[in-house]
This record gives structure tokens, sequence and C-alpha cells, in this order.
């Protein structure tokens, strides 16, 4: 086989917002932290232990827009891409290596519902409201007569 091949994807949580920044002539790159997991048994103790991966997500222009305005930290959101490793040089003059996800194609996989039920707790706790009912309702944001889908836009 004489081609070549970098694509990866990703199924985890976002780590935090997406971090724009902008640049003359109108493009702009987010940057986001997600985590996946891996789960796996101790054979010696038979514990389940899980660890979490760390991924650099890099996303551009209008997808980078709409990441910043739908994405909440602990979204859920499917990632494809490709791996980029960029080389700078730190204070000390050594040189430094990061691998990114350069993001094609993103899907997210939180529902609306859960995303506005956690936005409205996360209100509700800033402004020091208390809810005599523990449960949260969900506000739908469609009106009557609308299909509901999963995507934010």
């Amino acid at each position: 086989m004489s081609g070549t091949l970098n694509k990866v994807m990703l199924i985890g949580h976002t780590g935090d917002e997406v971090k724009m920044r902008w640049f003359e002539g109108g493009g702009c790159i987010g940057r986001f932290p997600l985590a996946t997991n891996d789960s796996y048994v101790n054979k010696s103790t038979g514990e389940k232990m899980i660890s979490t991966e760390w991924h650099t997500i890099v996303v551009r222009n209008k997808a980078a827009e709409i990441c910043e305005k739908y994405l909440k930290k602990g979204d859920k959101v499917y990632i494809e891409g490709r791996l980029k490793t960029r080389k700078w040089q730190d204070d000390q003059g050594k040189d430094r290596y990061s691998t990114e996800i350069q993001c094609i194609d993103f899907t997210f996989l939180t529902p609306k519902n859960e995303n506005q039920q956690t936005e409205m707790i996360a209100q509700k706790k800033q402004s020091g409201v208390e809810t005599s009912d523990s449960r949260e309702q969900s506000v739908s944001s469609t009106s009557p007569g609308m299909e509901e889908d999963n995507l934010p836009f």
C-alpha cells in the first residue's frame, strides 16, 4: 500500500470551555481538552481501574465558533480529525513537543435538554435559589409543532 492515513476518532467528555483565539482577517482557532476513559480489572487485586487520557482538540473558524457557543464543560462529543505534533522552545531553549487533534468533524452527543438542565442548575446555584423539588425540570427550546432533534443548531 503506497498511501498513508492520519485519522483519529474519539468519543469523550470536554474538560473545560472552548478557549478562542482570533486573528486579523476574521479567522479563529478554538482549543479544548477532551477526556477519554479506559477501564480494566487489576488481576492482582481484582479492583476495577479506570485510566483517563487527555487530548487537546483544535477546531478552526466557523466550527470553532459553533463549539464555543454550544459545548460546555462535561459535554459528551464525538471528534474526528488527525494528529498534529507541534514543536517549540521553552524559556531555557529546550525543544518541547505537543500532539494535538486537528478536528475535521464533530457531533455533539449530549442531548439539548441535558445541556439546558445543567445550565439551569448552575444558574440557580449561582443565584442562591433553592428548589423545593429535588428534581430539575428540563425546558424545551422548540415551539409546539416543531420537530425536536439532537443538534443544538
